[in-house]
C-alpha cells in the first residue's frame, strides 16, 4: 500500500477534516470548473460530473507541477428539491428562497466522489433523503444571520446550526457534510491507500 497521503482537489474544510479522521494527509491542490449545470442536467448527474472534471483538472494541474504522484481526490455535493439544483445561495434572499423550499419537506443530498490515480479516474455518486422541520420566518432570518448559510450548497450545514433543523435521514451522514466517507474509501482502496 502506498503512503496514506493524497492531493484534494477542493477547499471545504469539511472535507479535509473528515479525511484527516480516517488517517489521511491532504495536500491541497486548485481544481477551478466552470460549477454551471447544464440544461436540463439530473442533480446526480450534475455532482457525478464535477467531480471527474475536478479530478481530471487536479490531475493534469500537479503533472504540470512536476508534483509528487500520489492518488487526487475530488467531491462535489449539491442538494435537490422538485427537480432543482440548490447550489450555495448567492445572497441571503436566495438562501432565504431555498430555506423556505425545503421546510418542512424531504429533500436529497447527492455527493460524487472521484479519484484520479495511475489506474484513471473513478467515480461514485452517494444519495441521501434528508426531512427537514416546518422552519418559520423568524427562525430561518437568525440562521441567516450566522453566516452558515453562505458557503454550502442548500445553504445549510448538517454539522452546524442547521443540524435542529433536520428531523431525519436515510443515507449517509458524512454524504450530507460533502464527503461520503464509505464510498470514498472504496474508491481510496482502488487507489492503493486503506484506511484501515
Amino acid at each position: 500500500m502506498m503512503k496514506k497521503r493524497l492531493y484534494l482537489a477542493s477547499r471545504s474544510p469539511r472535507r479535509a477534516e473528515l479525511l484527516q479522521q480516517l488517517g489521511l494527509e491532504t495536500i491541497f491542490m486548485a481544481a477551478d470548473v466552470d460549477e454551471s449545470p447544464l440544461p436540463d442536467e439530473a442533480p446526480h448527474d450534475y455532482v457525478l460530473r464535477l467531480a471527474r472534471a475536478k479530478a481530471e483538472t487536479g490531475l493534469a494541474a500537479w503533472q504540470a507541477q512536476g508534483g509528487e504522484a500520489l492518488p487526487l481526490l475530488a467531491a462535489d455535493t449539491t442538494v435537490a428539491i422538485d427537480g432543482l439544483i440548490l447550489g450555495k445561495p448567492e445572497d441571503d434572499a436566495d438562501a432565504r428562497a431555498m430555506l423556505l423550499r425545503m421546510s418542512g419537506r424531504w429533500h436529497e443530498v447527492h455527493t460524487g466522489v472521484a479519484v484520479a490515480s495511475a489506474s484513471g479516474v473513478h467515480v461514485r455518486l452517494s444519495t441521501t433523503r434528508v426531512e427537514m422541520t416546518t422552519l418559520d420566518e423568524a427562525t430561518i432570518q437568525a440562521y441567516i444571520a450566522t453566516g452558515e448559510p453562505r458557503d454550502k450548497a442548500g445553504a445549510y450545514g448538517i454539522q452546524g446550526l442547521a443540524s435542529t433543523f433536520i428531523r431525519r435521514i436515510e443515507g449517509s451522514y458524512s454524504g450530507v457534510m460533502g464527503l461520503p466517507v464509505f464510498e470514498t474509501s472504496e474508491l481510496l482502496k482502488q487507489a492503493g491507500i486503506s484506511v484501515l
